[in-house]
């Protein structure tokens, strides 16, 4: 497994993690022993590096992964770097709250589920506007102070929160949506990140399973599912992308590769770009998803995607408020 340095971190971790948002309850059922087994297969096969989240099936995913991870957390502690978030608190009349008492609160908790003493990378789930920036950034570094997280980063923050927060102290990391239908970030946030040494983790780099390949217009989510409410999985656009994967799917078969690992191949090929989050329920899914690290793509290669999905539309996904 490749890895790389995160950002202005001291962390080596590899270029590949394992994120666990689908281990909520919020993809559907789902079975616990086989997500935990899946997650030791990507231990094995080299991935140094887990997300989760405090709002994740309210620190059900951070037990799941803890469970999982159980000898390394209790015997080598550094083996694993560990990443999760917090600073939300959906189905509130404050589902952003970066408040000094909940951020302390909610880093409590996340060190209660997994039974760690301090967490490797602790990030803002979502920006909270009611909160100044800057006084975030100082709540989170008097845990630093204390022991209890290691490294500081944000997810799904502009360009204008990152500056807010730096004016405080640095912001480490940034964990912002990147797939091929999702692009947001690439005009003003990706140059922000490289130019001040911004350690970059995406998530969703499949479209929330979209690039998989495995969709067609007849897929439907169950109900618990939060893409059975999504615009990107409905009507026309739905239907638009689909072509363009059958497209990518050509593509990709005549480099030997399937669509999903083309995927993220593309995404790890961005300059700005040092790892891709990808979840698995099963050990056969996470070995597809991690053999896209040893993909290369050329400049023709990365052209010719681009043309492919020129036709593409845009999407949104799921945020504190719901869906879009």
């Amino acid at each position: 497994m490749k890895t790389t340095r995160l950002g202005k971190t001291e962390l080596e971790v590899s270029r590949i993690a394992f994120g666990t948002w689908q281990v909520s309850g919020e993809w559907g059922s789902y079975d616990a022993d086989q997500a935990q087994r899946a997650i030791r297969h990507a231990l094995d096969l080299g991935v140094n590096f887990f997300d989760t989240a405090q709002a994740y099936g309210f620190g059900e995913s951070e037990e799941v992964l803890a469970n999982a991870l159980r000898s390394e957390l209790d015997s080598n502690r550094d083996s694993v770097v560990i990443a999760t978030k917090g600073g939300i608190n959906p189905g509130t009349d404050r589902p952003r709250d970066s408040s000094r008492e909940y951020l302390r609160s909610g880093v409590e908790s996340s060190l209660k589920a997994m039974k760690i003493d301090h967490i490797d990378l602790y990030q803002i789930h979502w920006p909270d506007t009611d909160t100044p920036f800057e006084d975030t950034a100082g709540y989170l570094q008097e845990l630093v102070d204390e022991g209890k997280i290691r490294h500081v980063g944000v997810s799904n923050y502009d360009e204008q929160q990152l500056a807010a927060f730096d004016r405080r102290r640095p912001v480490e990391t940034l964990q912002p949506p990147y797939h091929l239908f999702r692009r947001g970030i690439e005009e003003k946030i990706l140059p922000y990140v490289r130019e001040n040494d911004i350690g970059t983790l995406v998530y969703s780099p499949l479209g929330s399973g979209l690039l998989t390949g495995t969709m067609d217009s007849s897929t439907t989510f169950e109900d618990s599912d939060w893409r059975s409410q999504a615009s990107a999985f409905q009507g026309e656009k739905f239907e638009k992308n689909l072509a363009v994967i059958e497209r990518l799917k050509s593509f990709a078969a005549d480099k030997g590769v399937e669509v999903s690992q083309l995927a993220i191949a593309w995404v790890l090929a961005q300059e700005g770009i040092d790892v891709a989050i990808v979840g698995a329920r099963s050990d056969r899914n996470i070995e597809r998803s991690l053999a896209a690290v040893d993909v290369e793509l050329s400049a023709e290669d990365v052209a010719e995607i681009e043309k492919i999905t020129a036709d593409g539309v845009q999407v949104s996904g799921a945020s504190p408020e719901g869906v879009a």
